[in-house]
C-alpha cells in the first residue's frame, strides 16, 4: 500500500484538475469587466481604493544634477500613516509634458539601485548588475522616471532578522484582508497621483516597469490601473503553475485564490489594449521560458480580441533572471 502524505503532492493534483473561474472566455469586454472586479477583490485592492486619500504632502530631501539630467529624492503620503520614498529622474532635454515610467525594483535592497547609489549613503555611487538601474536607463532613453520604494524593501523594510524582507508585511496584510501586491499597486496609483500633480507628465504616456518582484507589481498594476498607459514587466511572466507554484518563491508572490481566479495571461491581459512589452531571459530558471511562451500565446489572443494585436510584444534575451534594457527599451520606444 502506498500513501500520499505531502501537501505539495496533493496541491499539485488539485492544480492539474482546476477549472479557473476567470480564464479568458473569448468575449473580451464581458470577461475583462468580471475578471477585473474579481482580481481586485482577491487582492484586497477594492477595499483600498475606497479609502479616502490623504494629501500627498510631498517632501523633497535633495535635488542633484547628474550627467544624465537631474535626480530628486522625495517622500509622499500613500495612505494615512504610510509614506513612500521615491526618486524623480528627469533627463536632459526633457520636453514637458513628456513620458514618465514608474519603476519598481524586485527583491533587493531597494529603490536606491534604480539610481545606482548606496542604500545607506546616497552620495556613494555603486555598480549595478543586470540593467537594474532603471531610473538611469530611462534617462538614457529620454524618458523621465519615478522610482518608488516598494513596501518591504529598502527604506520600507521591516526589521525582522529571521524573516525575508517581504515575509512580515505579507503576513500582516493577509491578516487585514489585504495582500502586499495589492498594497504595492496602491502605492503605484498614488505615484501617478503625484506625477499628474507635477504638470510635466503626459497623461497619455505613463508607464510602469520592473524586474522580478517589480515585474510582478507591473503586471498587476498594468492590468488594474486605468491611468497606466504602457507596461513593461521583466523576469516575472510565466505561468503561475510553473513558477510560483512549482518552487520556492518569496511569500509576497502569493495571493489567496489566485489560481482559482486564473493564470498569468488572465492577469496581464486585463491591460489590453495598452502597449505591453513582456521581457524574459532564456536561462531564467524561476520564471521558465517554455511556459512563458505558451502563456504569451494566450496573451496575444486576448490582445487580438481587444483589437490591438500589434500592442503585445515578447522580448526574449539570452541570459538569466535580470532586465535587458538594450533588447526591451527600443521596442517600448516604438509605442512612446
Amino acid at each position: 500500500m502506498s500513501y500520499s502524505l505531502t501537501p505539495a503532492d496533493h496541491h499539485r493534483a488539485l492544480m492539474d484538475g482546476i477549472n479557473p473561474e476567470m480564464t479568458y472566455n473569448g468575449n473580451f469586454a464581458q470577461w475583462r469587466k468580471a475578471a477585473r472586479n474579481r482580481l481586485e477583490g482577491i487582492l484586497g485592492l477594492d477595499r483600498m481604493m475606497k479609502l479616502e486619500r490623504p494629501e500627498l504632502n510631498v517632501r523633497s530631501v535633495w535635488k542633484r544634477e547628474h550627467e544624465l539630467g537631474t535626480i530628486e529624492k522625495i517622500y509622499f503620503a500613500s495612505e494615512k500613516g504610510c509614506d513612500v520614498m521615491a526618486y524623480v529622474c528627469i533627463p536632459h532635454g526633457f520636453k514637458a509634458p513628456g513620458p514618465f515610467f514608474v519603476c519598481v525594483q524586485g527583491h533587493s535592497t531597494g529603490a536606491h539601485n534604480s539610481i545606482a547609489v548606496d542604500l545607506h549613503d546616497d552620495n556613494k555611487v555603486i555598480e549595478i548588475q543586470g540593467d537594474r538601474d532603471f531610473g538611469l536607463v530611462c534617462m538614457r532613453y529620454g524618458v523621465a522616471a519615478l522610482c518608488i520604494e516598494q513596501r518591504g524593501f529598502g527604506e520600507r523594510e521591516d526589521e525582522h532578522e529571521s524573516c525575508s524582507r517581504c515575509h512580515p508585511p505579507s503576513a500582516h496584510a493577509l491578516l487585514l484582508g489585504r495582500t502586499l501586491i495589492g498594497e504595492r499597486i496602491y502605492d503605484i496609483d498614488r505615484g501617478i497621483d503625484y506625477l499628474l500633480s507635477r504638470g510635466d507628465a503626459d497623461p497619455g504616456r505613463i508607464g510602469v516597469m520592473g524586474n522580478s518582484g517589480g515585474g510582478t507589481a507591473s503586471m498587476f498594476a498594468g492590468g488594474l490601473l486605468d491611468r497606466i498607459t504602457h507596461v513593461m514587466p521583466s523576469s516575472s511572466f510565466s505561468t503561475f503553475r510553473d513558477s510560483i507554484a512549482a518552487m520556492h518563491h518569496c511569500i509576497c508572490n502569493y495571493v489567496p485564490g489566485l489560481m482559482v481566479y486564473g493564470e498569468t495571461a488572465d492577469v496581464v491581459g486585463l491591460a489590453a489594449p495598452k502597449p505591453m512589452v513582456v521581457v524574459n531571459g532564456t536561462e531564467d530558471t524561476i520564471f521558465p521560458l517554455d511556459a512563458a511562451k505558451k502563456e504569451f500565446a494566450r496573451l496575444q489572443q486576448i490582445y487580438t480580441d481587444a483589437g490591438a494585436p500589434g500592442n503585445c510584444r515578447h522580448v526574449i534575451a539570452e541570459g538569466g533572471h535580470r532586465f535587458y534594457a538594450e533588447a526591451a527599451w527600443p521596442v517600448m520606444l516604438e509605442y512612446l
